[in-house]
């Protein structure tokens, strides 16, 4: 019988969130998007929804407009995101998905959507539901912008 204790829901949740991030980026390799980085998927989410300021994109982060460009630059550089003129202001530039852009997001969204079905294959539907829903209520506590 074993008296040891469970492991700690925190070291439990970076291991997953670890192992989840590992799989991905080696999805992306794999599909021929090597160079994503760490923050790469809230943009590409936020811009598949619309165009966006780097200003809007900071705050989005939860950081400086400075720290924002330096991976705004990256995407731009790396041809996931363009710059274009505002329509209404032309001090603003806004941000936009490229059709690489576009294309990586559909990688990464096929593969969130494999590990869903690969925990619902192996735990059933109701406990992948549970989970979810754990998920949420800790995330709910957590950034709201991301």
């Amino acid at each position: 019988m074993s008296t040891a204790a469970p492991e700690d829901l925190g070291l439990l949740l970076v291991r997953a969130l670890d192992g989840f991030k590992h799989g991905l980026h080696r999805h992306l390799a794999e599909a021929g998007y090597p160079d994503i980085g760490t923050h790469y998927g809230v943009i590409f989410r936020a811009l598949a929804a619309r165009p966006h300021s780097l200003a809007e994109i900071a705050e989005r982060l939860g950081i400086t407009p400075q720290g924002a460009l330096k991976t705004v630059a990256e995407m731009v550089e790396r041809g996931y995101v363009v710059r274009r003129d505002d329509a209404e202001d032309q001090r603003v530039k806004r941000l936009h998905l490229t059709a690489r852009g576009t294309a990586a997001l559909r990688a990464a969204r096929r593969h969130h959507a494999r590990v869903e079905r690969d925990l619902t294959q192996r735990l059933g539907a109701s406990s992948t539901a549970a989970a979810r829903a754990v998920l949420a209520a800790l995330a709910e506590r957590a950034t709201p912008t991301l």
